[in-house]
This record gives structure tokens, C-alpha cells and sequence, in this order.
């Protein structure tokens, strides 16, 4: 599932070429993706100009102007696990068989939406009441923001028993990260993913805020990760699985220091986690 990383860099890809835009065509090929579509999102959409291009979390969302006919709404997307938003000079070409939504702008360009899992999601909601949405009133902070620090981290993880790997994928405790940014950061700040997260001191904390911020910040600089079926949005691949230093290296050497480790992998809540023993605990 694409994470912070990815989903930033896809708004990055569109925002110049969206925000500012009128949608003058919107079309949807069928009526649901992991849930229903918004009753005439179609028709809800066209004719209107795009304000701002933004994220929060995983989502990307463009907010919409008002019209006589409605308020201010924002267009909510989710790439689930193979969703891609792929922006492209329109060739007259019919949308492909899993390019379920596609839109154009007076700009001249267009924007398909593909999602063979049909695991994403796109939904349209009034812009003054979406933090009262379930799916973002409780996030916690973005990782990237001011407002995650270890302070803050302390604060979310006091008393919790639960392993640091878990509370870093929990998003209302820090919104976005997923596993490979939990693995990758974790092996950066030397902290075992086994190790529980109310037992971090502030120190590691210190660390811990440091790295999140740190390979964030690599991985989007470097187009995210092309692990499976994530995308930019001109279509190329990220390349920073090539500098991933534990994610998907089990039993490889430990790359970062001569410990003589080696990477480890085990299951925590269904998920795998990496990590070195030797560096990490």
C-alpha cells in the first residue's frame, strides 16, 4: 500500500498542473471501488476550479471551489493497495479496463485513476466539515509537521504496552507512516521494533522523531518506493527501495555498521518487520 512517501509525491506530480484548474470533464466506468462512489459525483464535480492540491495521511485531496449550487467541497482519494493517479496528455484513447475514473482540465491535461484491486477510494466532501470525518477526525500528527516531536510521541505512547513498531503504524498516534517507513526509521534510530513503545525514553524518542523525519524526507525526494504497483504520477517508478537499508533484506548483512548482523524477519500483528538484532535494541 503506497504511504506518506508515495502519496506525497503524487500530490507533488499533480499539484502544478490541477490546483488553479477547472475540471471541465469527469467520468466514472463504475459505480464503486472499495465503497460506493458519491451519488452524481460526476456531475458534482465537472465545471468546477480546483483551489489547492494537498495530503493528509495517506489521502490526496483537491479542494473544490463553491458554486451557486454547492459549497465548498474537497475530492477525497485513497490509492489503497494498487490505486495509481497517472497524469497524461489526452490522445482520444477510452480509458483502459482498470482505469475506473478519468477527468480533464482546461490545462489540457487529463487524470486517470487505475485501481485493479479496487481496494482505493474517492469520495467528495464538504471542506469545512472534513475533520469531522471518521477517517480523519482521530489521525494524529502529520510526521512531517512541527507538531510531531518527541514531546508529542511521548505523549501518544505513555503507559502503552504495545510494540514501537505497532505505535508507529497506529494513525492516530502519528498519521502516514506505514511498514517500510516504520522498519527503515527504526533501523535509524537503533530501536528494536520488539521493544515497547511506553518504555522509550526520551532519548530514543529524540532519535526516533529524528529518523521518521529523516528517511520521509529521503524517500520522497527520491519519488517513494516502487515496491508493487505504486506509480508517480507521470507514470515513472520511485527508486528509493534501492536505498532501503532493512525492508525486504532478510539475511543480508546488517548495512550500516560492521556488527557481523544480519537482518532479521519476523511477524508482528500479521505484518513483517526487519530489523538487525545486533544494532538495534
Amino acid at each position: 500500500m503506497p504511504e506518506l512517501p508515495e502519496v506525497e509525491t503524487v500530490c507533488r506530480g499533480i499539484a502544478p498542473h490541477l490546483a488553479g484548474a477547472r475540471i471541465l470533464r469527469f467520468e466514472t466506468r463504475r459505480p464503486d471501488l472499495r465503497a460506493p462512489l458519491p451519488e452524481r459525483l460526476a456531475e458534482r464535480v465537472a465545471g468546477r476550479r480546483v483551489l489547492a492540491v494537498r495530503r493528509r495521511a495517506k489521502y490526496i485531496l483537491a479542494d473544490l471551489e463553491a458554486t451557486d449550487a454547492a459549497e465548498a467541497e474537497t475530492l477525497v482519494v485513497h490509492l489503497g493497495m494498487s490505486g495509481r493517479l497517472v497524469l497524461r496528455q489526452p490522445d482520444g484513447s477510452a480509458p483502459g479496463r482498470h482505469e475506473h475514473i478519468a477527468f480533464a482540465t482546461d490545462r489540457g491535461t487529463e487524470f486517470r485513476f487505475s485501481d485493479p484491486r479496487r481496494f482505493g477510494m474517492v469520495d467528495l466532501l464538504a471542506t469545512a466539515r472534513l475533520g469531522e470525518d471518521p477517517r480523519f477526525a482521530a489521525l494524529g500528527p502529520e510526521p512531517l509537521g512541527d507538531d510531531f516531536s518527541a514531546a508529542t510521541l511521548a505523549a501518544a505512547i505513555a503507559g502503552s504496552r504495545t510494540s514501537i513498531k505497532a505505535a508507529l503504524l497506529d494513525q492516530t498516534r502519528v498519521a502516514g507512516i506505514g511498514n517500510i517507513y516504520a522498519c527503515e526509521a527504526l533501523y535509524l534510530a537503533g530501536i528494536s521494533p520488539r521493544r515497547r513503545a511506553g518504555s522509550l525514553g526520551p532519548e530514543r524518542l529524540a532519535r526516533l522523531v529524528a529518523a521518521v523525519k529523516d528517511v520521509l524526507t529521503r524517500a520522497i525526494a527520491a519519488g517513494g518506493s516502487s515496491a508493487r504497483d505504486y506509480v508517480q504520477s507521470s507514470g515513472e517508478a520511485g527508486w528509493f527501495q534501492h536505498a532501503w537499508a532493512v525492508y525486504d533484506r532478510a539475511g543480508q548483512p546488517c548495512p550500516g555498521c560492521d556488527c557481523g548482523g544480519t537482518v532479521r524477519r519476523i511477524v508482528q500483528a500479521g505484518r513483517s518487520s526487519f530489523y538487525c538484532a545486533r544494532r538495534q535494541r
